[in-house]
């Protein structure tokens, strides 16, 4: 389905010293004038100008996703959320926003290459991140959105003192989007509606990567899946539990991209262009459905066994990235 023609409502030991090597060797350098960025390469100023840029499109953040980081501020109000798998086996978040733009969200962390392909089905996204992998940021300068880090926006970013860096940097997307574009920009080729018949009980699903992984458990009493990482329930700030109307489970391809983290360690590319499996959960209930993408300029269709097309539930959807077996 092209771009106009869419509708938007139709752990180890390893991980873990890595985890504490980038938390240290970033720590010390968040502390001069010229943060670095947390992959260890582009410089980032400190916060010293507003600006408002209001975007037609959605806005696309990355947030960090380790224990450390947690709770995420702003989760909650997304209207998707991708889980994708980092270097070490960890895992990183990508959240977009189009319905409403909570007051802060983060922490915001780097963005990698398999973020480029996946935006394409948007007009023209912003994209805030707080770095990139120094071979990586030319391709992002010609990829066709709007790239917003603390060096190009600093009065849209600002360090908590609640956490240690890295882990502490935050954006407020007012200063990067005067309102909220709305639910049109959607274009992910997402369909919501009534529960499809077929499927079976499921109350629970688990998605694990090397040194990560998300649970969903159905709650009859808010009709959501509550969100639980790395064993942890997923709170809001406030302490009040995420949870999604619709998780999807979608298998891909992920193989070695040509970029690594300051350490070495290789990272994974994501293909979300093509076709596979995915389990859609929503309401209860599992459904086994294809996948399509033809174009990375598209949204991603989804089917049922019967060739007709899955909808979501109204609310958020998360979408775990995992391995084609």
């Amino acid at each position: 389905m092209r771009r106009g023609a869419r509708t938007p409502r139709a752990g180890t030991t390893a991980a873990a010293l890595l985890a504490a090597s980038l938390t240290m060797s970033l720590a010390a350098a968040c502390t001069s004038p010229h943060r670095t960025s947390d992959d260890g390469h582009a410089p980032v100023p400190s916060p010293t100008e507003d600006r408002s840029t209001g975007r037609g499109s959605v806005l696309a953040v990355k947030i960090d996703n380790v224990p450390a980081a947690r709770p995420q501020a702003g989760l909650d109000s997304a209207d998707v959320v991708y889980a994708e798998q980092v270097e070490g086996g960890l895992s990183r978040l990508m959240a977009v926003y189009a319905k409403q733009l909570p007051s802060a969200i983060g922490p915001v962390r780097s963005a990698r290459e398999s973020d480029l392909e996946l935006l394409r089905q948007f007009e023209e996204p912003t994209l805030a991140f707080s770095g990139a992998q120094s071979k990586l940021l030319p391709l992002i300068d010609k990829a066709p959105l709007r790239a917003e880090t603390p060096g190009k926006a600093s009065g849209a970013f600002y360090r908590s003192g609640d956490k240690p860096a890295p882990h502490n940097l935050y954006l407020r997307p007012d200063r990067l989007m005067s309102s909220a574009p709305g639910g049109s920009a959607l274009t992910t080729g997402f369909r919501y509606g009534d529960r499809p018949s077929g499927g079976t009980d499921a109350t629970t699903r688990t998605v694990r990567y090397p040194a990560a992984r998300f649970t969903f458990t159905w709650s009859g009493d808010r009709h959501r899946y509550l969100v639980a990482m790395d064993g942890t329930p997923t709170l809001t700030p406030e302490g009040r539990r995420v949870a999604a109307s619709t998780v999807v489970v979608q298998y891909v391809e992920m193989r070695s991209s040509r970029f690594h983290d300051f350490l070495g360690n290789r990272t994974p590319y994501t293909r979300t262009v093509g076709s596979g499996k995915a389990e859609v959960l929503r309401d209860g209930r599992a459904y086994d459905v294809t996948w399509k993408r033809a174009e990375a300029t598209d949204g991603t269709e989804f089917t049922t066994k019967d060739g007709n097309p899955m909808t979501f539930a109204d609310g958020q959807v998360w979408v775990v990235f995992a391995p084609a077996p």
